[in-house]
């Protein structure tokens, strides 16, 4: 077997983690994605900001620079350098960097609302980690196989406090704080999500009555999204990637012998 490039063994670190030099890579970029998100949260205290605000920026810089180096490297190593630049993690990728350096170009004080918008982007670096839970994949494949049945469970939620958004304008009126339909519905969503705040409640015994019922649906409704994405999880992990060779169906059960499809033998 031909050696390896240089190029090529880089592309293997950056982009795998089965040898001791891609574990202890993918570690180090663990290990300053958490420190950058620290700074970012510390960063907003103003009695910790006061003191240490200096060594922040330090920090903030030396990591920006790391993960730019990271970023560029990705990119060289990439075949597909397109694909990457504006696949999922190219974005995030670029978004952790994008924010330290337009914080240069932009000044003066009618653009301070603009540098703490982009000081905030840099929280995004926490969904470079993404890239290193093995387990994302398999939860990400079962969100997108269960997304029709989301979407008719969140249509169904949507009709719910529509409906009961709009009962409880007419049964409570402004008198009780329901003075629209939208506010009525932003009730319906905090009861049902049993989140309750409390700024808005029902006086009347029949407000209260439809209110309970709310509440009991929403327990039903919490748990409703768990199970479909619990089944398609498991699912999931029933399944492999294996072609059947005469219609080429996938997704067979890691246990099957014949295709689902076509009946052929695997």
């Amino acid at each position: 077997m031909a050696e390896k490039s240089f190029k090529q063994r880089l592309h293997d670190i950056i982009f795998y983690s089965d040898s001791p030099a891609e574990k202890a890579f993918d570690i180090a970029i663990i290990i300053l994605i958490l420190i950058s998100v620290s700074v970012v949260m510390l960063g907003s205290v103003d009695i910790i900001n006061a003191d240490f605000g200096h060594v922040f920026v330090i920090v903030e810089w030396v990591i920006t620079v790391l993960f730019t180096l990271e970023y560029f490297t990705r990119i060289y190593t990439e075949e597909k350098k397109l694909k990457y630049i504006f696949s999922f993690y190219g974005i995030i990728d670029l978004l952790s960097i994008l924010p330290t350096y337009l914080s240069i170009i932009i000044s003066g004080a009618n653009m301070l609302v603009v540098i703490r918008l982009l000081r905030l982007l840099r929280i995004f670096r926490v969904l470079k980690l993404v890239r290193y839970i093995n387990a994302s994949e398999t939860l990400a494949e079962a969100i997108s196989n269960s997304r029709t049945k989301i979407l008719v469970f969140l249509e169904a939620v949507l009709i719910i406090v529509t409906i009961m958004g709009s009962l409880m304008y007419l049964i409570e009126g402004p008198e009780a704080g329901f003075t629209s339909i939208p506010r009525s519905i932003y009730w319906a969503i905090v009861t049902v999500t049993t989140v309750g705040y409390g700024d808005i409640a029902p006086q009347t015994p029949v407000g209260q009555l439809f209110a309970g019922m709310l509440m009991i649906v929403g327990f039903a409704i919490i748990a409703i999204p768990t199970s479909i994405i619990g089944s398609e999880i498991i699912k999931t992990k029933d399944t492999t990637d294996k072609l059947c060779p005469h219609c080429g169906s996938s997704n067979h059960h890691k246990h099957a012998e014949y295709c689902y499809n076509c009946g052929g033998k695997l």
